[in-house]
């Protein structure tokens, strides 16, 4: 079945919510009108339950189907947090909120979710139950955790649980998923190099940590060529490096440095840390000076299950047609906190095409309305084949 005529009716309705939402962004956390205009949708469409507070600002709603032979229940997840990014989009519906966008699509993402609540609230043609889980802080904030350690999925008894994104570069409608690794781990560190300070034209009388934080980096680099196996993706990145002095004439006493390891391997995330602590405690020790590693785990590996993405690729062919679907594409190494839903239980994330338009997290992106029935109807289609009715 192709888009839903009723939600391609509901077209119209669900961008006049989307362009709300991008007009008022809020960050992490603090999406206090974000979730209250998310619970007046919902109550003016008729779910059955509301329950706001999940994860400190999250929403979940609940859906009943005509019938509960079965005892089904399927989650289906948005975020709705935005980015602390100026936007420049040029659009006439644009932030409102100085320093506050909408960068990544999450209004998009809530707005597709509000649609499916109209549409399965209408229609319920369905035997089980639908959770919507409207999500905070999927920005660094791990609002996906805080949902899971807030009893989401024990309290509404959640068996799967299916998520999307918006994905530029993809024509719009369009879909691609695989199974395993499809978003990369992200975790950080922040490494503090401890030498001895002195005058730049006496160095033998110094430990120079300059040098010895430069040969850090440089021997971290090659923890990714030649420890690695190549058939396997780490990134490493050092993103800043200062030191205690701002003048050419002084060799600094401290060095600190901050960066991200990202990989699609949950193994290779623990050897990456085992690996750098290594690197960098020898590193300084061959020198004469002190090291010390802060670890930050972030986002685990977003690992879809197989079963559950077969099911997810039926329902975007069932959507688009299979020439609108990739069913084996590419992993990428950006973080998504889906992962801790996918980590407590199966399911699966997939994109949406959102078109030749500015990659997330750019200050002239925005969302396409057009990719809005498309995403909508596979949500959809996935509750209504998962849970057909009797």
């Amino acid at each position: 079945m192709p888009i839903r005529n009723r939600l391609a009716e509901l077209h119209p309705e669900i961008t006049k919510w989307r362009r709300h939402l991008h007009a008022h962004p809020e960050l992490m956390y603090e999406l206090h009108e974000t979730a209250a205009f998310v619970q007046e949708r919902l109550k003016e469409i008729g779910v059955d339950e509301i329950t706001p507070g999940i994860g400190r600002t999250g929403v979940v709603a609940v859906i009943r189907g005509k019938t509960d032979t079965k005892g089904r229940v399927i989650g289906l997840r948005a975020d709705m947090d935005a980015l602390p990014i100026p936007e420049q989009s040029g659009v006439d519906y644009a932030s409102q909120t100085p320093g506050v966008m909408h960068a990544c699509g999450h209004d998009g993402h809530t707005s597709i979710l509000l649609g499916v609540a109209k549409y399965l609230a209408e229609t319920r043609n369905f035997d089980g139950t639908a959770v919507l889980i409207f999500q905070p802080a999927e920005e660094g904030g791990a609002g996906g955790k805080a949902m899971v350690d807030d009893g989401l999925m024990d309290r509404w008894g959640i068996q799967e649980v299916y998520g999307l994104h918006n994905a530029p570069g993809i024509p719009t409608g369009q879909f691609a998923i695989r199974p395993g690794p499809l978003l990369a781990s992200s975790d950080e560190f922040e490494i503090t190099v401890t030498g001895k300070g002195g005058h730049a034209a006496a160095p033998h009388e110094a430990i120079d940590t300059t040098l010895v934080a430069a040969q850090i980096v440089v021997s971290l680099q090659s923890m990714v060529s030649r420890n690695v196996d190549p058939i396997h993706r780490v990134v490493l990145t050092v993103g800043t490096f200062r030191t205690d002095s701002n003048a050419s004439n002084v060799i600094p006493h401290t060095a600190v440095m901050e960066g991200t390891v990202r990989t699609l391997d949950p193994e290779w995330r623990i050897r990456a840390e085992e690996r750098i602590r290594t690197i960098v405690e020898h590193t300084a020790l061959a020198y004469g000076a002190t090291a010390e590693v802060k670890w930050t785990p972030g986002y685990p590996v977003t690992i879809n299950h197989d079963e559950q993405t077969a099911y997810a690729i039926d329902a975007a062919i069932a959507v688009a047609g299979e020439a609108q679907v990739d069913p084996d594409t590419p992993p990428i190494l950006p973080a998504e906190d889906f992962s801790y839903m996918l980590e407590a239980r199966p399911g699966a994330f997939m994109f949406l095409g959102n078109g030749d338009t500015a990659m997330c997290h750019h200050p002239a992106y925005i969302f396409d309305d057009e990719a809005i029935p498309a995403g909508a109807s596979w949500f959809v289609e996935l509750v209504e084949r998962r849970m057909p009715a009797q």
